[in-house]
Protein backbone atom coordinates (compact mmCIF):
# COMPACT_ATOMS: atom_id res chain seq x y z
CA UNK A 1 0.00 0.00 0.00
CA UNK A 2 1.29 3.51 -0.74
CA UNK A 3 1.84 5.29 2.24
CA UNK A 4 1.63 9.21 2.95
CA UNK A 5 4.70 9.96 2.27
CA UNK A 6 4.58 8.61 -1.03
CA UNK A 7 1.51 9.71 -2.15
CA UNK A 8 2.69 12.85 -0.84
CA UNK A 9 5.48 13.10 -3.55
CA UNK A 10 3.75 11.74 -5.97
CA UNK A 11 1.32 14.88 -5.65
CA UNK A 12 1.47 16.98 -9.17
CA UNK A 13 2.78 20.38 -7.85
CA UNK A 14 0.73 23.63 -7.45
CA UNK A 15 1.75 25.90 -9.82
CA UNK A 16 0.92 29.97 -9.53
CA UNK A 17 -1.22 31.43 -11.51
CA UNK A 18 -0.19 33.68 -14.47
CA UNK A 19 -2.80 36.43 -13.89
CA UNK A 20 -2.57 37.86 -17.48
CA UNK A 21 -5.37 38.84 -19.79
CA UNK A 22 -7.26 36.20 -20.81
CA UNK A 23 -9.17 37.91 -23.36
CA UNK A 24 -7.37 38.56 -26.49
CA UNK A 25 -10.43 40.42 -27.99
CA UNK A 26 -10.61 42.91 -24.99
CA UNK A 27 -7.18 43.23 -25.06
CA UNK A 28 -7.37 44.03 -28.91
CA UNK A 29 -10.10 46.19 -28.17
CA UNK A 30 -7.86 48.08 -25.19
CA UNK A 31 -4.82 49.00 -27.22
CA UNK A 32 -6.30 49.15 -31.06
CA UNK A 33 -7.64 52.97 -30.44
CA UNK A 34 -4.01 53.81 -28.86
CA UNK A 35 -2.27 53.06 -31.91
CA UNK A 36 -4.69 54.36 -34.29
CA UNK A 37 -5.07 57.92 -32.59
CA UNK A 38 -0.90 57.53 -32.16
CA UNK A 39 -1.17 57.56 -36.09
CA UNK A 40 -4.28 60.42 -36.06
CA UNK A 41 -2.38 62.43 -33.70
CA UNK A 42 0.70 63.11 -35.68
CA UNK A 43 3.03 63.69 -32.68
CA UNK A 44 4.07 61.65 -30.15
CA UNK A 45 4.31 62.45 -26.26
CA UNK A 46 6.03 59.97 -23.73
CA UNK A 47 2.53 60.08 -22.02
CA UNK A 48 0.90 58.10 -24.88
CA UNK A 49 2.96 55.06 -23.45
CA UNK A 50 1.91 55.47 -19.71
CA UNK A 51 -1.74 55.52 -20.94
CA UNK A 52 -0.86 51.83 -22.59
CA UNK A 53 0.85 50.68 -19.59
CA UNK A 54 -2.00 51.93 -17.08
CA UNK A 55 -4.45 50.55 -19.81
CA UNK A 56 -2.65 47.35 -19.97
CA UNK A 57 -2.27 47.21 -15.90
CA UNK A 58 -5.88 48.22 -15.44
CA UNK A 59 -7.30 45.32 -17.14
CA UNK A 60 -4.45 42.69 -16.14
CA UNK A 61 -5.86 43.25 -12.61
CA UNK A 62 -9.48 42.45 -12.99
CA UNK A 63 -9.11 38.90 -12.50
CA UNK A 64 -7.03 38.60 -9.42
CA UNK A 65 -9.24 41.58 -8.20
CA UNK A 66 -12.71 39.36 -8.93
CA UNK A 67 -10.89 36.64 -6.95
CA UNK A 68 -10.18 38.41 -4.02
CA UNK A 69 -13.21 40.44 -3.25
CA UNK A 70 -15.33 36.88 -3.83
CA UNK A 71 -13.37 34.99 -1.37
CA UNK A 72 -13.95 37.95 0.93
CA UNK A 73 -17.68 38.74 0.24
CA UNK A 74 -18.94 34.90 -1.41
CA UNK A 75 -16.74 32.32 -0.67
CA UNK A 76 -15.72 32.98 3.05
CA UNK A 77 -13.03 30.90 2.76
CA UNK A 78 -9.57 31.49 1.71
CA UNK A 79 -8.99 30.09 -2.19
CA UNK A 80 -6.00 28.15 -3.09
CA UNK A 81 -5.16 31.17 -5.25
CA UNK A 82 -5.32 33.45 -2.95
CA UNK A 83 -1.82 34.08 -2.78
CA UNK A 84 -0.68 34.24 -6.41
CA UNK A 85 -3.63 36.83 -6.92
CA UNK A 86 -2.33 38.88 -4.14
CA UNK A 87 0.83 39.13 -5.36
CA UNK A 88 0.47 39.92 -9.05
CA UNK A 89 -2.43 42.77 -8.10
CA UNK A 90 0.13 44.18 -6.10
CA UNK A 91 2.50 44.22 -9.01
CA UNK A 92 -0.29 45.39 -11.24
CA UNK A 93 -1.59 47.94 -8.89
CA UNK A 94 2.53 49.70 -8.59
CA UNK A 95 2.48 49.53 -12.54
CA UNK A 96 -0.84 51.30 -12.76
CA UNK A 97 0.15 53.66 -10.02
CA UNK A 98 3.27 55.02 -11.33
CA UNK A 99 1.63 55.38 -14.88
CA UNK A 100 -0.90 57.23 -13.16
CA UNK A 101 1.20 59.54 -11.69
CA UNK A 102 2.73 60.01 -15.09
CA UNK A 103 -0.52 61.20 -16.50
CA UNK A 104 -1.16 63.21 -13.10
CA UNK A 105 1.86 65.36 -13.98
CA UNK A 106 1.29 65.87 -17.72
CA UNK A 107 -2.92 66.19 -18.33
CA UNK A 108 -4.99 69.20 -17.24
CA UNK A 109 -6.28 68.68 -13.90
CA UNK A 110 -9.69 68.57 -15.16
CA UNK A 111 -9.17 65.98 -17.97
CA UNK A 112 -7.62 63.98 -15.23
CA UNK A 113 -10.23 63.80 -13.25
CA UNK A 114 -12.85 63.17 -15.94
CA UNK A 115 -11.18 60.39 -16.88
CA UNK A 116 -10.07 58.96 -13.31
CA UNK A 117 -13.72 59.56 -12.27
CA UNK A 118 -15.08 57.28 -15.67
CA UNK A 119 -12.53 55.11 -15.03
CA UNK A 120 -13.33 54.32 -11.35
CA UNK A 121 -16.86 53.96 -11.58
CA UNK A 122 -16.71 51.50 -14.62
CA UNK A 123 -14.08 49.45 -12.46
CA UNK A 124 -16.87 49.20 -9.52
CA UNK A 125 -19.58 48.25 -12.00
CA UNK A 126 -17.15 45.47 -13.31
CA UNK A 127 -16.39 44.28 -10.03
CA UNK A 128 -20.31 44.56 -8.78
CA UNK A 129 -20.74 42.66 -11.84
CA UNK A 130 -19.10 40.30 -11.74
CA UNK A 131 -19.72 39.24 -7.80
CA UNK A 132 -23.46 39.12 -9.01
CA UNK A 133 -22.76 36.91 -11.80
CA UNK A 134 -24.24 39.42 -14.23
CA UNK A 135 -21.47 39.36 -16.82
CA UNK A 136 -24.15 38.01 -19.56
CA UNK A 137 -26.33 41.67 -18.97
CA UNK A 138 -26.26 42.96 -22.80
CA UNK A 139 -25.92 46.66 -21.87
CA UNK A 140 -22.89 45.95 -19.71
CA UNK A 141 -20.97 44.28 -22.62
CA UNK A 142 -21.97 47.10 -24.65
CA UNK A 143 -20.79 49.46 -21.78
CA UNK A 144 -17.56 47.45 -21.76
CA UNK A 145 -16.91 47.72 -25.15
CA UNK A 146 -17.29 52.03 -24.88
CA UNK A 147 -14.66 51.68 -22.05
CA UNK A 148 -11.96 49.34 -23.40
CA UNK A 149 -12.01 51.83 -26.53
CA UNK A 150 -11.86 55.00 -24.73
CA UNK A 151 -8.23 54.41 -24.30
CA UNK A 152 -8.48 56.66 -27.65
CA UNK A 153 -9.79 59.85 -25.49
CA UNK A 154 -6.99 59.43 -23.11
CA UNK A 155 -4.60 58.71 -25.70
CA UNK A 156 -5.64 62.06 -27.73
CA UNK A 157 -5.10 63.88 -24.29
CA UNK A 158 -1.77 62.13 -23.74
CA UNK A 159 -0.81 63.44 -27.34
CA UNK A 160 -2.26 67.16 -27.83
CA UNK A 161 -3.26 68.17 -24.24
CA UNK A 162 -6.99 68.01 -25.05
CA UNK A 163 -9.96 65.71 -26.91
CA UNK A 164 -9.97 66.49 -30.87
CA UNK A 165 -13.24 66.43 -32.87
CA UNK A 166 -11.83 63.50 -34.57
CA UNK A 167 -10.98 61.61 -31.60
CA UNK A 168 -14.63 61.78 -30.73
CA UNK A 169 -15.89 59.95 -33.82
CA UNK A 170 -12.74 57.28 -33.82
CA UNK A 171 -13.89 57.24 -30.33
CA UNK A 172 -17.59 56.21 -31.28
CA UNK A 173 -17.01 54.41 -34.00
CA UNK A 174 -14.53 52.36 -32.55
CA UNK A 175 -17.26 51.24 -29.54
CA UNK A 176 -19.75 50.42 -32.08
CA UNK A 177 -17.59 47.83 -34.23
CA UNK A 178 -16.30 46.73 -30.70
CA UNK A 179 -20.22 46.46 -28.96
CA UNK A 180 -21.06 44.25 -32.29
CA UNK A 181 -17.39 41.63 -32.28
CA UNK A 182 -18.72 41.11 -28.39
CA UNK A 183 -22.40 40.45 -28.46
CA UNK A 184 -21.35 37.90 -31.69
CA UNK A 185 -18.92 36.58 -30.01
CA UNK A 186 -21.43 35.99 -26.82
CA UNK A 187 -23.60 34.47 -29.72
CA UNK A 188 -20.72 32.17 -30.46
CA UNK A 189 -20.49 30.89 -26.89
CA UNK A 190 -24.30 30.30 -26.53
CA UNK A 191 -24.15 28.37 -29.44
CA UNK A 192 -21.29 25.90 -28.83
CA UNK A 193 -22.92 25.21 -25.21
CA UNK A 194 -25.74 24.49 -26.73
CA UNK A 195 -24.48 22.49 -29.11
CA UNK A 196 -22.24 20.30 -26.28
CA UNK A 197 -25.52 20.00 -23.92
CA UNK A 198 -28.00 19.56 -27.23
CA UNK A 199 -30.73 22.10 -25.53
CA UNK A 200 -32.27 24.94 -27.55
CA UNK A 201 -29.89 27.94 -28.25
CA UNK A 202 -30.61 31.08 -26.51
CA UNK A 203 -31.20 33.73 -28.43
CA UNK A 204 -30.16 36.58 -26.01
CA UNK A 205 -26.76 37.83 -27.44
CA UNK A 206 -27.91 36.69 -31.36
CA UNK A 207 -30.61 38.98 -31.47
CA UNK A 208 -28.75 41.88 -29.87
CA UNK A 209 -25.53 41.17 -32.03
CA UNK A 210 -28.15 41.15 -35.08
CA UNK A 211 -29.67 44.59 -33.89
CA UNK A 212 -26.23 45.86 -33.48
CA UNK A 213 -24.98 44.82 -37.02
CA UNK A 214 -28.12 46.68 -38.32
CA UNK A 215 -26.75 49.65 -36.47
CA UNK A 216 -23.37 49.63 -38.14
CA UNK A 217 -25.39 49.03 -41.67
CA UNK A 218 -27.44 52.05 -41.25
CA UNK A 219 -24.53 53.70 -40.07
CA UNK A 220 -22.28 52.70 -43.02
CA UNK A 221 -25.27 54.35 -45.04
CA UNK A 222 -25.41 57.37 -43.16
CA UNK A 223 -21.75 57.72 -43.61
CA UNK A 224 -21.65 57.03 -47.66
CA UNK A 225 -24.45 60.16 -47.95
CA UNK A 226 -21.83 62.52 -45.54
CA UNK A 227 -19.36 61.40 -48.22
CA UNK A 228 -17.16 59.77 -45.77
CA UNK A 229 -16.32 56.76 -47.68
CA UNK A 230 -13.80 54.89 -46.37
CA UNK A 231 -15.84 55.14 -42.78
CA UNK A 232 -18.62 53.75 -44.68
CA UNK A 233 -16.61 50.93 -46.47
CA UNK A 234 -15.24 50.82 -42.41
CA UNK A 235 -18.80 50.07 -41.19
CA UNK A 236 -20.23 47.77 -44.07
CA UNK A 237 -16.88 45.51 -43.80
CA UNK A 238 -17.31 44.95 -40.24
CA UNK A 239 -21.20 44.16 -40.38
CA UNK A 240 -20.66 42.12 -43.80
CA UNK A 241 -17.76 40.18 -41.38
CA UNK A 242 -19.91 39.85 -38.06
CA UNK A 243 -22.48 38.72 -40.61
CA UNK A 244 -21.38 35.74 -41.94
CA UNK A 245 -20.07 34.62 -38.67
CA UNK A 246 -23.16 34.42 -37.27
CA UNK A 247 -24.41 32.49 -40.69
CA UNK A 248 -21.39 30.18 -40.24
CA UNK A 249 -22.92 29.60 -36.52
CA UNK A 250 -25.29 27.85 -37.47
CA UNK A 251 -22.97 24.97 -39.06
CA UNK A 252 -21.91 22.49 -36.32
CA UNK A 253 -18.50 22.19 -37.77
CA UNK A 254 -17.83 25.52 -37.56
CA UNK A 255 -18.70 25.87 -34.15
CA UNK A 256 -15.79 23.34 -33.36
CA UNK A 257 -13.48 26.21 -34.80
CA UNK A 258 -11.16 26.80 -32.00
CA UNK A 259 -11.67 30.05 -30.11
CA UNK A 260 -8.80 30.97 -30.55
CA UNK A 261 -8.65 30.92 -34.35
CA UNK A 262 -11.92 33.16 -33.82
CA UNK A 263 -10.10 35.60 -31.87
CA UNK A 264 -7.58 36.27 -34.57
CA UNK A 265 -10.12 36.12 -37.09
CA UNK A 266 -11.48 39.07 -35.19
CA UNK A 267 -8.44 40.68 -34.39
CA UNK A 268 -7.76 40.96 -38.75
CA UNK A 269 -11.27 42.36 -38.75
CA UNK A 270 -11.23 44.92 -36.18
CA UNK A 271 -7.36 46.20 -37.41
CA UNK A 272 -8.84 46.52 -40.68
CA UNK A 273 -11.57 48.50 -39.62
CA UNK A 274 -9.09 50.69 -37.75
CA UNK A 275 -6.98 51.31 -40.75
CA UNK A 276 -10.39 51.96 -43.00
CA UNK A 277 -11.19 54.84 -40.27
CA UNK A 278 -8.15 56.03 -39.68
CA UNK A 279 -7.71 56.29 -43.81
CA UNK A 280 -10.71 59.10 -43.70
CA UNK A 281 -9.72 60.76 -40.46
CA UNK A 282 -6.42 61.22 -41.94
Amino acid sequence: MQTIAQAVMAKPPIHSKAYLPREHGATAMLLTPIFGVAVLARTWHWGELAVAMAAFAALSAKDPAVLLVRQKFIWKRRSPESSAATRWLLGWGVLLIASVLVLFRTWPLTSFMAIGAGIAAFAGLAVAVNLKNRQRSTIFQIASAAALTSTSVATCIAATGRVTPWCWWFWALSAMQASAGILVVHARLDARIALRKSVPVSRQFRVAAQAAIGVLLLSSAAATLLRHGWIAAALALAALGYLYDLMRQRNAVCLQMPLKTVGLQALVLSSLFAALVIADLW
